[in-house]
């Protein structure tokens, strides 16, 4: 089998887009010479002209017409095919923003971002703490990394796995309060309260036979963060309801310790969301997919050890 002669398809086609031998040499960055040997080699594979040549005028015969289309093909497809060698050869750049709660991001995300910086330094990223819930959209950002229940809406979102937390308390509390024993007894004790949650002073828990309470909360303290209630939690000012990342230091020193161990409260995952709309910028889908990768095993191994 005979391999056709796609250099001399490509140069055809570009003779007739600039409708002579002359301005295609320019536009395809060859000589004349070899715009002209190209046609002719082309012509005699083919056993058909495909111009009529005069001293003034170039123009296409009647086989030329029909194969010019072809031509046009051949060499479009040419080029695109090495575009998207190249781009998928050249390593992803600009910036990518990312929001994350303040706590999980300064344990978690901030060395996952600069692991990931290491292997890909063409990359920047634009890191913004907060337990306040933004609108990234609006704000411009490229993820968010959210640790709730997530109501419906528009945005992109894959949950990346469960965040185990826990009922605790200092042991100098329950020595003086005494220890819950059912969560409908937690409305005769202190206690410290999330403000970014749809109902702040209400806690809801399943029991192991499936029965389901209600607790209206009252205490001392409401803090937007969670490591901002440690202090008076260890202090013994009440009882709290956190995520396992913030207290698990405290927990193996004891200076916390769960309570209501056999009750579930409402289920909380991370998630991980992005604006909706069409096909994301390579540098966003690599962060999206290193991030996934990195905390769907951080939540498979805390789940693991709660």
């Amino acid at each position: 089998m005979r391999l056709p002669d796609f250099e001399a398809w490509a140069i055809f086609a570009g003779v007739v887009e600039h409708r002579s031998f002359t301005a295609a040499a320019e536009a395809l960055s060859l000589s004349k010479a070899t715009v002209s040997k190209a046609i002719t080699r082309l012509e005699a594979s083919l056993g058909t002209a495909l111009f009529h040549r005069t001293s003034r005028r170039l123009s296409l015969t009647e086989s030329g017409k029909a194969l010019a289309g072809r031509a046009a093909r051949i060499l479009a497809e040419a080029v695109d095919a090495e575009e998207a060698a190249r781009a998928e050869s050249r390593e992803p750049s600009g910036t990518v923003r990312i929001a994350a709660p303040m706590t999980f991001g300064l344990m978690h995300v901030g060395p996952a971002i600069a692991d990931f910086l290491v292997t890909h330094p063409g990359i920047a990223v634009d890191l913004h703490l907060s337990d306040e819930k933004i609108d990234i959209i609006e704000m411009g950002f490229d993820i968010a990394l959210r640790i709730a229940i997530l109501p419906d809406s528009s945005l992109r979102a894959r949950r990346l796995g469960d965040i185990p937390a826990h009922l605790v308390a200092s042991p100098a509390y329950l020595e003086r309060r005494g220890t819950p024993t059912h969560p409908a007894q937690l409305g005769e004790h202190a206690c410290l309260s999330y403000a970014y949650v749809a109902n702040p002073d209400l806690w809801r828990f399943k029991g192991p036979g499936g029965e389901e309470v209600a607790v209206r909360l009252k205490g001392p303290l409401r803090s937007n963060s969670g490591e901002a209630m440690k202090p008076a939690l260890c202090a013994g000012l009440g009882i709290a309801w956190l995520p396992a990342f913030i207290i698990e230091e405290d927990l193996a020193a004891g200076r916390l310790v769960p309570i209501l161990k056999e009750w579930a409260g409402d289920p909380v995952a991370l998630h991980l969301l992005s604006p909706p709309g069409g096909p994301r910028p390579a540098r966003v889908e690599l962060m999206i997919a290193f991030l996934s990768n990195r905390f769907k095993t951080l939540c498979t191994a805390q789940s693991a050890h709660s």
